[in-house]
């Protein structure tokens, strides 16, 4: 079994790539360079820090989730902590960088309660961020600017002006996942109509009478992506989230049911893989404004 390290500090990972001391205890920025330690063999990582890192021309790959991802074009990696890292005969990418900071950092701001909106912390590696020159250059001066604070003596302006630009980095991060939305659409349509499929072949074969009603993550593990990945395409190009998306399909599919089945309404819940009768007729209701019983009766 491989062995895996908890990191849980900005030194202890400083000391493990073999680079000098932190300047601050709660993040860092790491220019990559040719004597960064990262022979690890086998080796995995459970952090407790957020990564985000841009890979450019590396050799090897990095492995991240459930695969491994070839960073033969620059690409922007997030990370949030408890997630499970590792590499694979990689050489450092002398062109890129990585921001480290502990959650520590943002807890008393309001980047504490808005960074779970950043979905991309929760993409698997092949769904990784491309950005253009010009978007290298716009990430990278904030960077600079993180970098700056930290190298210059801490005042009390300082955490407010890094956690300024941290969130300006992941607001850019989500502009220009938009616009990889919007490249790919054509892609994005295939991945689509697959999802599609796969949500009327779960019912149609009653998968839902042993497993319940399909869950983000499992509809992703299903089309291999992530849950939030799958979601957030779903959503840049039809308007729903996937959880709107299997909401609506369940209501659909109950309103045909209802009007052509004897079906009582808790029969009919448990049938769409519901464990509690009331948790489907308050999902019928908020979608159509009826109760069950008062949509069979006015059709």
């Amino acid at each position: 079994m491989n062995n895996i390290v908890h990191i849980k500090s900005i030194s202890q990972l400083h000391s493990l790539l073999a680079i000098e001391k932190p300047l601050h205890p709660l993040i860092s920025v790491v220019r990559h360079s040719s004597t960064m330690n990262l022979n690890f063999g086998d080796t995995r990582f459970n952090s407790d820090l957020y990564f985000i890192s841009l890979k450019e021309n590396i050799k090897g790959a990095f492995k991240y989730g459930r695969n491994d991802y070839d960073f033969e074009e620059g690409t922007l990696v997030f990370v949030a902590p408890g997630q499970i890292t590792g590499s694979n005969n990689t050489e450092p990418d002398l062109g890129g960088w990585s921001i480290f900071f502990h959650p520590n950092l943002i807890r008393k701001s309001g980047l504490a309660n808005s960074i779970s909106d950043y979905h991309f912390f929760n993409y698997d590696s092949h769904e990784a961020l491309h950005l253009s020159h010009k978007e290298k250059n716009n990430l990278t001066e904030c960077v600079l600017k993180i970098e700056q604070e930290i190298h210059q003596n801490i005042d009390k302006h300082s955490q407010e002006l890094i956690i300024h630009n941290i969130e300006a980095i992941l607001k850019y991060a989500l502009r220009y996942y938009d616009r990889q939305f919007a490249t790919r659409s054509n892609q994005n349509k295939d991945h689509i109509s697959k999802f599609e499929r796969f949500l009327k072949n779960y019912f149609n074969e009653n998968h839902q009478l042993e497993l319940g009603i399909p869950t983000v993550e499992s509809c992703g593990q299903k089309m291999n992506m992530s849950g939030k990945y799958l979601s957030d395409l779903l959503k840049a190009e039809t308007g729903k989230s996937l959880l709107e998306h299997i909401h609506l399909f369940i209501v659909e599919k109950a309103k045909t049911s209802l009007l052509n089945s004897e079906l009582s309404v808790s029969e009919l819940a448990y049938s769409l893989g519901f464990n509690y009768p009331q948790h489907f007729s308050t999902l019928f209701k908020t979608k159509t404004g009826l109760s069950p019983g008062k949509y069979r009766s006015l059709n």
